[in-house]
């Protein structure tokens, strides 16, 4: 068993957001990952399509998630899952900071607008 302390995880920034990731194969995780997500007020995520099931619990404030074209607002509490192959953008249109927790299997990429892939270091 591994015990990530919060002075141990490690943190990235892309697309405006921050990735606090906790469990990956770096921190011993042998199939899972998981982070925290803080996605400013204003922000707006491109949109990318994942190739592993993603499952993102809004903690605090809300979310626009835009899920294979349908928007749905999240608010606290709410659970999203993101399917495999499914194209996903998230937007905060609030003037607070959002708080998401995130599980996904090791090995996630997301293919961008453009084709370009992103293999997030958070997740592998």
């Amino acid at each position: 068993m591994s015990v990530i302390h919060p002075s141990e995880a490690v943190t990235h920034e892309i697309h405006g957001a921050r990735f606090v990731s906790f469990a990956t194969p770096l921190s011993g995780s042998k199939e899972l990952c998981a982070w925290r997500g803080e996605i400013p007020a204003g922000t707006k995520a491109p949109a990318h399509t994942v190739n592993r099931e993603e499952i993102l619990h809004l903690l605090a404030g809300e979310l626009l998630i835009t899920l294979d074209g349908d928007i749905h607002r999240v608010t606290a509490g709410d659970t999203v899952i993101v399917n495999p192959g499914a194209t996903l953008s998230v937007e905060n249109p609030t003037d607070a900071t959002a708080v998401t927790w995130v599980t996904t299997s090791i090995g996630l990429s997301a293919e961008m607008a453009d084709g370009t892939v992103i293999t997030p270091p958070w997740a592998n």
